[in-house]
């Protein structure tokens, strides 16, 4: 999703008010992000955060 809407980790971690350390390991999925940082990122991807569950 983030690279589908042309954004950097970075970008998006900034975005999202969060490292980009912890970005990464959020979406290589060696870190459980909070539901707090997922309604972040939803937000920063303008999305609604169920689609963050929707199988790709």
């Amino acid at each position: 999703m983030r690279r589908a809407r042309g954004l950097s980790q970075e970008e998006l971690a900034h975005r999202a008010d969060v490292s980009r350390g912890h970005m990464g390991k959020v979406e290589n999925a060696k870190f459980a992000a909070s539901l707090d940082l997922l309604e972040r990122i939803a937000r920063a991807l303008n999305v609604d955060p169920a689609e963050l569950f929707a199988k790709r």
